[in-house]
């Protein structure tokens, strides 16, 4: 049998962790056999180590992937007692030595758990350590990297690891061109861990998918919903556009909603919003399928996002308001074509939008770790998420 009954982690500033164990106590038993010249016996024992104390440094840095490292700083091990009993036909001679038995014993097994406790270091924590993810592929476009911009760094109250929290395009990673933001967390202590994402964080995200042409969104006729009462052809917006039905009479359209730059979020203490400009290119569909550019109108609406943590993802939730002209007032025609784009908006755009949401983005977690107790919180420039940590046993 073998029993830890107090174990405690704690931090040591610019070190990393100490791992202390105290009272701890072992009891084993076993058979012995002799065999030394005439002399032959054997028996069985009991052996009691009671009291081992176990102190281990921790050092974490990073490598040059930016994957965390972890490794022994110091270990020292002291046990108080080791009782040993023989039995046997000579087992009463043996006992009479039992205390340079014990005594070399307990020097053996001092030595032996400081090269245990490195081993297991490197063999077990070490490649736990690994499985947080340097980077997270988030769909056929883009993905994240997590990786330490740093060693972590531990203080009296708490340790802190640096993540880079920039997404990238799949296909072709180029500098962002905006530079990141200090970010300091607040001593908030409610939960186990805080997880903070700056507005660099967001804002690499629009880059990346922007770059990599993902925020271009077709609508046709097929898509528009049965409810609504009008149909995306020529006839429907001739009645804005005059000219279109002698040009192109009766002919299915489509629309192509892009943004002309990377949207640009912000975060403050009321929560996450962006304007985004959304030009709308119109087409007619010719009887080849080839398409003819009809018009273009620049809208931008006011949108607002709602954050939340599922399944170790951050997820989200768009609200859009009413799109209006980018750069000058409206004509009667223009605010009637900005009626239709709303209602395409609303019911196409932004379901589309929120499903992809829906399915969130990973947060750098190690493996079998999962998050309770969340909260979400919004300051000037960041988000704060905390939570509390469950570990998961194989």
């Amino acid at each position: 049998s073998f029993h830890l009954p107090y174990s405690r982690i704690s931090l040591v500033p610019n070190v990393g962790l100490q791992v202390s164990i105290s009272n701890a106590f072992a009891e084993l038993d076993g058979n012995w056999r002799v065999k030394f010249h005439f002399i032959r016996d054997h028996g069985s024992f009991d052996l009691k180590v009671d009291n081992v104390y176990i102190k281990i440094n921790l050092k974490l840095g990073s490598d040059t992937s930016g994957k965390p490292t972890i490794d022994t700083s110091g270990c020292s091990t002291h046990i108080s007692e080791v009782r040993v009993h023989f039995s046997g036909k000579f087992g009463w001679l043996y006992n009479l030595f039992y205390s340079a038995v014990e005594s070399r014993f307990r020097k053996i097994l001092e030595s032996k758990v400081c090269e245990s406790v490195a081993k297991s270091v490197h063999s077990d924590l070490q490649p736990y350590l690994r499985t947080l993810p340097v980077t997270a592929r988030i769909d056929a476009v883009a993905g994240i990297d997590y990786s330490l911009v740093a060693p972590p760094r531990a203080t009296a109250q708490s340790l802190d690891v640096g993540l880079k929290g920039e997404f990238f395009s799949l296909a072709h990673r180029s500098t962002v061109p905006f530079p990141p933001l200090a970010l300091a967390l607040p001593p908030d202590h409610e939960r186990m861990v805080y997880f903070g994402a700056s507005s660099y964080f967001f804002n690499t995200a629009a880059f990346a998918y922007h770059a990599a042409g993902a925020l271009v969104f077709d609508i046709t006729d097929s898509m528009i919903p049965k409810d609504v009462e009008f149909h995306l052809n020529t006839s429907t917006f001739s009645a804005f556009v005059p000219q279109l039905e002698k040009m192109y009479p009766e002919m299915p359209m489509k629309l192509r909603l892009s943004a002309p730059s990377a949207p640009f979020l912000s975060i403050g203490p009321e929560g996450l919003s962006l304007r985004p400009v959304v030009d709308i290119q119109a087409y007619a569909i010719l009887p080849t399928a080839s398409l003819a550019p009809l018009f273009l109108l620049s809208l931008v609406s006011n949108v607002s996002a709602v954050i939340d943590v599922k399944a170790g993802h951050i997820v989200g939730n768009l609200k859009v308001g009413s799109l209006k002209p980018f750069s000058a007032p409206s004509a009667p025609q223009v605010r009637t074509l900005q009626s239709i784009m709303n209602i395409l908006a609303s019911s196409i755009l932004l379901p589309r939008l929120n499903d992809r949401l829906e399915q969130g983005f990973p947060l750098p977690l190690p493996d079998r770790i999962q998050l309770s107790n969340i909260l979400v919180r919004f300051h000037q420039n960041f988000l704060l998420l905390g939570a509390d940590v469950h570990y998961q046993p194989r």
